[in-house]
């Protein structure tokens, strides 16, 4: 990656409206998105409550809230069938699978550092 001066890249930051680095990384960098994300990239389609057990710490309302998020950036698609009890099932959208390789590196990055930032 070619780094420009740091004084051009602090002019490329901020504009808060017209900042792609800004804009596009909020909408995946919240505390439950991330976790969300890899669990659907493990499954084809997901169910809710697999979700939920997956990241047992997040409550429905905060899940329920991800989900729609993700699902209106287009992360993430919501599939629900026609059944009595009602089945939605979610997956990554191809934009969304596009994003796990570079999540990946991240989940990498901070499995290799982890002790040196949690002893600080």
């Amino acid at each position: 990656m070619n780094a420009l001066p740091l004084k051009e890249n602090l002019k490329k930051y901020t504009g808060i409206a017209s900042c792609p680095v800004r804009n596009v990384i909020s909408r995946f960098s919240g505390k439950w998105t991330m976790l969300v994300l890899c669990v659907l990239a493990e499954n084809e389609a997901t169910r809710f409550n697999e979700i939920g057990r997956a990241i047992p710490d997040i409550s429905p309302k905060v899940l329920t809230e991800t989900l729609k998020s993700l699902e209106a950036d287009g992360l993430i698609s919501r599939k629900l069938y026609a059944e009595i009890p009602p089945k939605v099932e979610y997956s990554l959208t191809e934009l969304g699978k596009s994003l796990m390789p570079l999540l990946g590196n991240l989940i990498e990055w901070a499995l290799d550092n982890f002790n040196a930032i949690a002893k600080r």
